[in-house]
C-alpha cells in the first residue's frame, strides 16, 4: 500500500530566558515523543532531530522537507511559541497542515495552537487543528486528513489518457482539460482508440497465449460458443489489453478512460478484459499496481477513481452504472456494461480466490468477445462521483455496502433483466433515494473497498469542491 509522505516540524519559543527556564524542558521531550508516535503510523515520516526556534531553523527544516517530497505537514506546537513563526514554516511549505497541540495544563500549548490556527484561518490557509495527546484519538482524527492531503498533492503532475471521444452521447463523461489543469493539476493526452487496435495487431501470439492460458486456468468458467465468443475473439481482447498497457507505459499515463462503445464493440471487440484487469492488482504476469480505467470515455469517473485509489492507499476501484433500484428493499442494482474489476469478486489478496468466481461469457455486442460475469462479494464500500453543476465541481460522497441477496431475489432479477446479463453489485446505500434521483450528476458511480468518507470530505476542502452527501431527510 502507498503511504503518505509526512513531515513534522516542532516549533519552540525563540526567547532565551523562557526557553532555558520553562519551555525547553517541556518542548524537547514532546518533540521526541511526537517522532516516536508518528513513526508508528502508516506514513513515511520525515523529520529533524532538533526543535525549530528561530527563522533560520524553520526555513532550513521546511526546505529539507520540501526536498524530501513530503505531501502533508504536522506543525507541532507542544508549548507556547510565537504564532507568526509557526505560520512562517507552514507558508514556506504550502502544504495541507495538521496543527497539533496537547491538553497538558502546564505547557500553554492551547494558546499557541489557537494563535497559529487563528492566523491561518484569517489568511485562508487550509489546516486541521487537533488538541490531542499522543494516542488512538489523535491517530483516528489525523490520518484521514493526511491521506486526503497525499491524494490531492499526488494529483498534480498526473497525466490522464483519453482514448476516443464521447461515448453513446453521455455528456456527463465529457470534461474540460483546462479546468482539470487549473483545479487538479492534471494534464490530458488524447489518443485515438483505434491505436489500441493497431497496436494489438502487433502483439506476438505467444504473449497473448500466455494470458489466454492464465484466464482459462484461473476463471471459474470460460463459456466459448461458436458465434461471437470464440478463442480467436478472446485472444484479440487479450492483445487489446496488452497493447493498452504498452501505450500507457510509453506515454507515461497515470489513469485512463476508453470510449469503446459503439465503435469497438460493433466492429472489433469490447475492452472488457482491460476494464476488468487494469484497475486491479494482478494479471497473468503476477502482482501489479492498479491503474484506474473508466469505461465509455468518462473522464470525471476516471478522475474520481484516481482519487479513491489515492485516499485508500492504492486499492482497486469499481466502475458501475446506476441502473435499477428496488424501492421496496432499498437495494440498488449496479451493473457494468461488461466488466467489473475482478478483485471485487471475492475481495481477496489471492488472485485465484477472485478469479474462480468470475465467468467469461459471450458479450451481447456485434463484435463479440467476452464479458466478465460475477456478483461482487459483500462488504463495506465508499461511493463517490465528481460532477459539475453550472460548471462548478461537486463530489458525491456516499457510504454503503455490497450485500448478498437471496436466491429468489436474484432469480427474479435475472428473469426481469432478460438475456442481457452483466456483472452486478447489489448495494445498500446510506442515501435518500429521492435526493439521489433528483440531484446526482451522472449515470455512472464509483466505489472503493472500505470507509473513506472523512478523507473525501477533506479532499473537497483542499480542492475547494462542494461535497454532496444525499443524506436522508435533507431538503431538496
Amino acid at each position: 500500500m502507498s503511504q503518505p509522505k509526512v513531515g513534522i516540524i516542532t516549533f519552540g519559543d525563540h526567547r532565551k530566558h523562557e526557553w532555558d527556564n520553562v519551555f525547553g524542558k517541556l518542548t524537547e521531550p514532546r518533540h521526541r515523543e511526537a517522532i516516536a508516535f508518528l513513526k508508528g503510523l502508516p506514513i513515511a515520516l520525515h523529520y529533524d532531530e532538533a526543535v525549530a526556534r528561530f527563522k533560520s531553523d524553520i526555513d532550513r527544516q521546511a526546505d529539507a522537507l520540501r526536498a524530501a517530497g513530503v505531501e502533508a505537514l504536522v506543525a507541532h506546537v507542544p508549548c507556547w511559541t510565537s504564532p507568526n513563526l509557526v505560520v512562517r514554516g507552514i507558508q514556506r511549505l504550502k502544504l495541507p497542515t495538521v496543527l497539533i497541540g496537547n491538553k497538558h495544563p502546564g505547557t500553554h500549548s492551547t494558546v499557541g495552537l489557537m494563535g497559529a490556527g487563528g492566523t491561518l484561518s484569517q489568511i485562508g490557509f487550509p489546516h486541521l487543528r487537533l488538541r490531542e495527546d499522543f494516542g488512538a484519538a489523535l491517530t483516528e482524527r489525523m490520518m484521514p486528513y493526511v491521506r486526503a492531503a497525499a491524494a490531492t498533492q499526488r494529483l498534480h503532475g498526473k497525466v490522464f489518457g483519453l482514448f476516443g471521444g464521447r461515448s453513446l452521447g453521455i455528456d456527463t463523461g465529457t470534461f474540460d482539460p483546462m479546468q482539470w489543469k487549473q483545479l487538479f493539476g492534471v494534464d490530458t493526452e488524447h489518443i485515438d482508440q483505434l491505436e489500441i487496435i493497431r497496436r494489438a495487431e502487433l502483439i506476438p501470439d505467444a504473449d497473448a497465449a500466455k494470458m489466454v492460458t492464465w484466464l482459462e486456468r484461473m476463471a471459474g468458467a470460460v463459456k466459448y460458443n461458436d458465434q461471437r465468443f470464440t478463442p480467436e475473439r478472446l485472444r484479440f481482447q487479450v492483445k487489446c489489453y496488452l497493447a493498452t498497457k504498452l501505450i500507457i507505459a510509453e506515454m507515461g499515463l497515470d489513469f485512463v478512460a476508453i470510449k469503446c462503445m459503439p465503435d469497438l464493440t460493433t466492429h472489433y471487440v469490447p475492452q472488457c478484459l482491460t476494464a476488468a484487469l487494469m484497475p486491479g492488482p494482478y494479471d497473468a504476469d503476477g502482482q501489479k499496481a492498479p491503474l484506474m480505467m473508466a469505461c465509455e470515455a468518462d473522464g470525471d469517473a476516471a478522475l474520481t477513481m484516481e482519487i479513491l485509489k489515492e485516499v485508500s492507499g492504492g486499492k482497486a476501484v469499481l466502475f458501475m452504472d446506476l441502473s435499477y433500484i428496488d424501492d421496496q428493499r432499498r437495494t440498488f442494482y449496479l451493473p457494468n456494461c461488461g466488466a467489473f474489476c475482478t478483485w471485487y469478486a471475492a475481495r481477496s489478496d489471492d488472485p485465484a480466490a477472485n478469479m474462480q468466481r468470475v465467468e467469461l461469457r459471450a458479450a451481447n455486442r456485434p463484435g463479440g468477445g467476452a464479458i466478465t460475469y460475477f456478483t461482487t462479494a459483500p462488504g463495506a464500500l465508499t461511493f463517490a462521483r465528481l460532477y459539475r453543476v453550472k460548471g462548478s465541481y461537486r463530489l458525491a460522497i456516499i457510504e454503503g455496502e455490497t450485500v448478498t441477496i437471496s436466491q429468489e431475489e436474484y432469480q427474479a432479477f435475472v428473469a426481469a433483466r432478460g438475456s442481457h446479463q452483466l456483472p452486478t453489485a447489489f448495494v445498500k446505500l446510506d442515501a435518500d433515494i429521492d435526493q439521489l434521483i433528483s440531484r446526482f450528476g451522472s449515470n455512472h458511480i464509483l466505489a472503493v473497498d472500505g470507509r473513506y468518507r472523512q478523507e473525501l470530505h477533506y479532499v473537497c476542502d483542499m480542492l475547494n469542491i462542494t461535497p454532496d452527501y444525499y443524506t436522508q431527510g435533507a431538503a431538496l
